[in-house]
């Protein structure tokens, strides 16, 4: 039995910061549930030179144990304990592009980078596609997307990503910035971008971009789909086709300063009103297999009205272990929570 220590990766937010050790050992709990095997143990908070890890212990992990965990949220080195000293072991991780890709972007209600990278993680190991995040692109599908935090993570991770806001601004934000870093950067792509029409009516705005992480992917054709939709997201199934979906992250609005709109009505607070008007159409774009994975504020919401309204359209709510160590303090007003819900 070997022993490791995670060294956790600093975060910019302070408050994030100061839970990072309890939300990693939860999502490391998560991976070893997923695509570990169960071979993890005595997963703890331990100090080491005055500085906190994460440690665990475990039958020596191979080279493809240690390419899962490279993907945790949170680290920023991994090292084996060996009689009493700190051997590091080399980390190799999904990402495909520059970090400033997530990192450049500054706006009010911004969800830290972090979680994002956390939220999308537990979502994809809670599907049945789990084994399988190493090896082809999945389909992600944000459907409350915002300024495309979460897209430009699946991006990063090689997958192909798609979004619905109903924020023109929001919209148009996040469209100027992802061509023009695609371009600062010298990413091989090709972005299309227009209205939506239907019986001669504009009844959305759309950028679809395909793009490739370097020249060769490009030419041979292996490239990730970008694919924004602004409109209101319980449309979503107008623009993208049932069961087509691998996993769907969403941050749902918090009741504080962010909001949702919804046809015919003005800014809704409540996550509730919106989820049980969202869900249905979010649970039908999804693989069987596929997971559904949202975040909120349960100063809010309860935890039981989320999980029975992810119940009652018909999937599979993950509510023990490790699932239920992700709540944790924003600021103030916002306490956040993570749901995670399977189509079977």
């Amino acid at each position: 039995m070997s022993q490791y220590a995670l060294l956790i990766s600093p975060s910019s937010n302070r408050v994030y910061a100061d839970a990072s050790v309890a939300l990693t050992r939860a999502e490391l709990a998560v991976f070893d549930r997923a695509v570990l095997g169960g071979r993890l143990s005595d997963i703890t908070e331990t100090v080491l030179g005055g500085v906190r890890y994460v440690t665990f212990a475990a039958d020596r992990l191979d080279e493809r144990d240690v390419a899962y965990l490279a993907n945790l949220s949170s680290i920023y080195v991994l090292f084996e304990v060996t009689g009493g000293l700190l051997r590091p072991v080399e980390l190799r991780p999904l990402d495909r592009f520059d970090d400033d890709l997530l990192t450049i972007p500054k706006y009010p209600g911004k969800t830290n980078e972090q979680f994002t990278k956390l939220l999308l993680n537990v979502t994809l190991l809670g599907s049945a596609f789990a084994p399988e995040m190493l090896d082809r692109k999945i389909r992600v599908l944000d459907p409350l997307c915002g300024r495309g935090t979460t897209l430009n993570q699946a991006l990063m991770y090689g997958y192909d990503a798609a979004g619905v806001d109903h924020d023109r601004t929001d919209f148009e934000a996040y469209s100027t910035y992802i061509q023009t870093w695609l371009k600062r950067k010298r990413v091989k792509h090709r972005a299309e971008s227009g209205p939506v029409r239907r019986n001669r009516q504009v009844v959305a705005r759309r950028l679809q971009v395909s793009l490739a992480a370097d020249k060769e992917s490009y030419r041979a054709g292996q490239t990730q789909l970008l694919d924004v939709v602004q409109a209101d997201t319980v449309r979503s199934g107008e623009f993208f086709r049932p069961g087509t979906q691998d996993v769907l992250v969403a941050d749902a609005p918090y009741g504080v300063q962010h909001g949702s709109r919804s046809a015919g009505r003005g800014l809704a607070r409540s996550p509730l009103d919106l989820l049980a008007e969202a869900v249905p159409v979010w649970a039908d774009l999804l693989r069987p297999g596929g997971a559904l994975g949202i975040s909120w504020n349960t100063n809010v919401a309860r935890r039981s009205e989320a999980a029975r309204i992810l119940a009652d359209a018909g999937l599979e709510v993950l509510d023990d272990g490790p699932y239920l160590e992700f709540g944790h303090r924003v600021d103030q007003a916002i306490v956040r929570d993570v749901l995670v819900a399977r189509r079977n």
